[in-house]
């Protein structure tokens, strides 16, 4: 069973930074690639950003390029998602997702609830 928990999302004004962390257990950080999607109101779900379990390789969005960055605390089991330099049309809920595909950017099968971010212009 993989059990993802999504938190810190927020309120926050265009041109400010958010920090998501998703909890999963340690055999679920190893053992799956892990990503991260976000669905605007009125919009299909959409890739942002995806890792690889070796913690080798980044891969993001175009349009987040450059803003966020991925990172794993592996003492804490965390997944890690700063975003820096955000604008409005970054407002959603945000996803974690395990079992992501690097070779398609499909997502896999095991998502959390969400965490909401609404960036204020």
């Amino acid at each position: 069973q993989v059990n993802l928990v999504e938190s810190g999302g927020g309120l926050v004004q265009a041109g400010g930074s958010l920090r998501l962390s998703c909890a999963a257990s340690a055999r679920t950080l190893s053992t799956l690639n892990m990503g991260w999607f976000r669905q605007a109101p009125g919009k299909e779900r959409e890739f942002v950003a995806g890792f690889s379990r070796s913690q080798v390789n980044a891969y993001y969005a175009d349009s987040v390029k450059g803003r966020f960055t991925g990172s794993r605390d592996n003492a804490k089991n965390l997944l890690i998602l700063q975003m820096n330099s955000l604008k409005a049309e970054d407002t959603g809920v945000y996803y974690c997702n395990a079992g992501w595909n690097p070779n398609n950017y499909r997502p896999g099968a095991y998502w959390g609830q969400g965490t909401q971010v609404t960036v204020s212009s």
